[in-house]
């Protein structure tokens, strides 16, 4: 790393939650200041900066600094103290009682200030009232300093750091010098690596109690991460003495602690040892619960007969149902909860417009929902009701991470139907059960060859597999269907075979395209060719072109393509920078996080309307609602010329793009594939090698997630 020193001029910019900072730094001998950028907290301007770092060049803004490591560095002499003091920045100095101070206590000043306050009351003016404030600024002014210096002293980069004392504020020496393993629970993945640095630092060995627990809580919330509900013990203890260095047989005790403090909770089925975190344990035997619950209710009586019902609703909604959509509408209302799966092309929609009225004619109050904003937007234009996101309808607290809706305050609803239920995972699942009343009906639609929650569980597959609900399959691809290339070749690789891809882009215009290209970089280049003039001037009805890739990091990721994409199909000029993204008009963005005070949430794309950089925001339209966005929360944004499969879940787009390369080897899955290929409406374009496809193709093994459900609905 490159060190440079030099003063601080001035603070371009600063972010007050996670103190990202653009910064002028005036350096010896160099006629104009450098800028530099990075999380630096507890820095002012006037003060001296050691920092450690590297060159980088921004595609605007030229040269910076990027900040890896700093330190404030205090004068030392005299003059420097003096000058220091007499800045302004210690509220209650000024130059004159600055020089009154250091003349009295010379090189010493600083430390008087910082470890003996009270020697200040020896300098005439100063009584008890101006010696308390000069102390409280000075504590306020260098606390966040010694944190980041304590963080950064133990091996901590800036970012991580930020991240830190955001999470604890004012507590985070306090708590990192009692217990650094009280991290681990709250920054998943990196925490216990981090906290075990600080600690290891500090002297605490290897076997201590507090840092074994923490590996164990460490390692559930890594297997949360990779979808499972709970860990098995053997392999749990396992993966905790690679980690620690310590010997599997020594965690015994730390998970009796844990079990005993109410953290973990453990279950044992076929001489096999399951440890949950209990937030997750408790998620899931109430979802059992309440099923079963649900399912000991009585059905509704029936107001008028099935058939003048079913006569009704199809005169009403001037459709002709399959004989599988109709043993649906026949049956469902002799069921308390029911599960309809199926392909694309299948119906399901139709089906859901359907039952729509079949209960409207019961005068049973209907409530639609779906997983994220996009899918529950889709489900209101195709059915014409009103359709909610989950959270929204439950009430959802982001701040508090709080639902309004739960046992004590239930849904006002008779039928709750949820589509793109394959989506929901444990938690979600959780928290839409305790919310619905036992005397309601509850309808699962959705496709399990789908790509499971990105949360932990596999709720919709449990549900099946449990055979305690009735559930519909729905395999009659309709007549319409079969004659999109994109839904047949979507149920070709459903079923592992592989489509014709020389008859698929043998007419003049077809609906499916693949386009082999061997190395990644050539994949790049084709999918900017098709976005910037293949696609608009072939298809000029398509109004919207999505890319679709497996991975975010590499040649082939969303990280690159968007920065390409944004290259050849935005030429606006002027926008704002944050996380290295710049924004500019006419972007493609996406919405990362649920906020529901903008009514926005995770997924929704949209178009920056305006940038308006005096000050410092930009205003995003999304489908004729513009949304504003200050410069704090541009973290709630990405780019979105091209997003991961798994966020494309519950959405359709005009033209789909795959970029599908052997790079992306790690998650090359059928169901992925799959998923991917369904999510185009008129076009879907596969650009990559032969052999990523038949990876793809041909690993049909979607990986194991561990989950309890099944068996406890199950049980009696």
């Amino acid at each position: 790393m490159i060190i440079i020193k030099g003063i601080l001029e001035r603070l371009t910019y600063q972010n007050p939650d996670n103190h990202y900072t653009i910064a002028k730094l005036r350096i010896a001998k160099i006629n104009d200041p450098v800028t530099i950028v990075g999380h630096l907290a507890g820095v002012f301007e006037g003060e001296s900066l050691e920092i450690s770092g590297k060159w980088i060049t921004h595609p605007k803004y030229g040269d910076q600094f990027k900040v890896e490591i700093y330190k404030v560095v205090l004068p030392a002499t005299v003059s420097g103290i003096r000058k220091y003091l007499g800045s302004g920045m210690i509220k209650g100095i000024g130059k004159s009682l600055a020089d009154k101070i250091v003349d009295y206590f010379e090189e010493n000043t600083l430390d008087i200030i910082e470890n003996e306050p009270d020697k200040l009351k020896h300098i005439h003016g100063i009584g008890e009232a101006k010696k308390t404030l000069i102390e409280q600024t000075w504590n306020k002014h260098h606390a966040v300093r010694r944190v980041m210096q304590f963080l950064q002293e133990n091996g901590v980069g800036v970012y991580h750091a930020a991240t830190i004392l955001q999470i604890y504020g004012s507590q985070t020496l306090n708590i990192l010098q009692k217990n650094p393993y009280a991290i681990a629970k709250d920054l998943p993945g990196i925490g216990f690596s981090l906290a075990d640095m600080i600690a290891m630092n500090g002297g605490v060995k290897k076997d201590d109690e507090n840092r074994l627990q923490a590996c164990l809580i460490h390692c559930l919330l890594s297997f949360e991460q990779e979808g499972h509900v709970y860990g098995l013990k053997k392999k749990l203890f396992q993966f905790c003495s690679r980690l620690s260095g310590i010997d599997p047989d020594r965690f015994d005790k730390a998970l009796e602690q844990l079990i005993d403090s109410d953290e973990v909770k453990i279950e044992t089925h076929e001489d096999e040892t399951k440890i949950y975190l209990s937030r997750l344990y408790k998620a899931e035997s109430i979802i059992a619960s309440r099923i079963k619950a649900i399912l000991s209710m009585p059905v509704a009586p029936l107001n008028i007969s099935k058939d003048k019902i079913l006569e009704e609703v199809l005169s009403k909604l001037a459709i002709k149902l399959s004989e599988e959509q109709l043993s649906v509408v026949n049956n469902v209302l002799l069921e308390k909860i029911v599960v309809i799966t199926g392909g694309p092309g299948t119906g399901k929609t139709t089906l859901i417009r359907a039952l729509c009225e079949v209960f409207k004619l019961q005068n049973l109050k209907v409530t639609l929902s779906a997983p994220t904003g996009r899918a529950a937007r889709r489900l209101s234009e195709v059915t014409g009701e009103k359709a909610f996101t989950l959270h929204k309808l439950l009430g959802f607290d982001f701040e508090n991470q709080t639902f309004e809706r739960n046992f004590a305050n239930p849904l006002e609803l008779d039928v709750f139907i949820v589509d793109e239920a394959s989506m929901v995972d444990t938690l979600l699942m959780y928290r839409l059960i305790e919310a619905m009343p036992v005397s309601a009906v509850l309808i699962l639609v959705g496709d399990t060859f789908q790509l499971p929650s990105v949360g932990p569980g596999n709720i919709l597959s449990d549900i099946i597999e449990s055979e305690r609900i009735k559930v519909f399959f729905l395999t009659n691809i309709f007549r319409q269907a079969k004659q999109s290339p994109i839904i047949m070749y979507a149920h070709s690789i459903r079923n592992g075979e592989m489509p014709d891809f020389q008859k698929a882009g043998a007419g003049e215009l077809s609906e499916f395209y693949f386009i082999e290209n061997q190395t990644s970089e050539k994949v790049v280049e084709t999918i900017l060719e098709l976005c910037s003039k293949r696609i608009p001037k072939a298809f000029p009805h398509i109004d919207e072109i999505q890319v679709l890739t497996p991975m975010h990091r590499g040649e082939a990721g969303t990280i690159n393509l968007n920065q390409q994409l944004q290259k050849v199909l935005n030429q606006s000029r002027g926008g704002i920078e944050s996380r290295d993204i710049m924004f500019k008009p006419n972007d493609k963005v996406m919405h990362l996080k649920n906020n529901y005070e903008k009514d926005v949430f995770n997924g929704d794309i949209g178009i920056v309307a305006e940038v308006i950089k005096t000050e410092n925001k930009i205003l995003v339209n999304y489908d004729g609602r513009i949304v504003e966005y200050d410069i704090l929360e541009l973290d709630e944004l990405t780019l979105a010329y091209t997003i991961s499969v798994h966020k494309s879940q519950g959405s359709e787009y005009g033209a789909v793009i795959i970029a599908l390369t052997t790079a992306h080897f790690p998650l090359l899955q059928r169901n992925l594939l799959y998923t991917a290929m369904t999510r185009g409406k008129h076009l879907v374009i596969i650009v990559g090698s032969s052999k990523a496809l038949k990876m793809a193709l041909n690993n049909n093994k979607t990986a194991l997630r561990l989950s309890g459900l099944k068996q406890k609905l199950m049980l009696p």
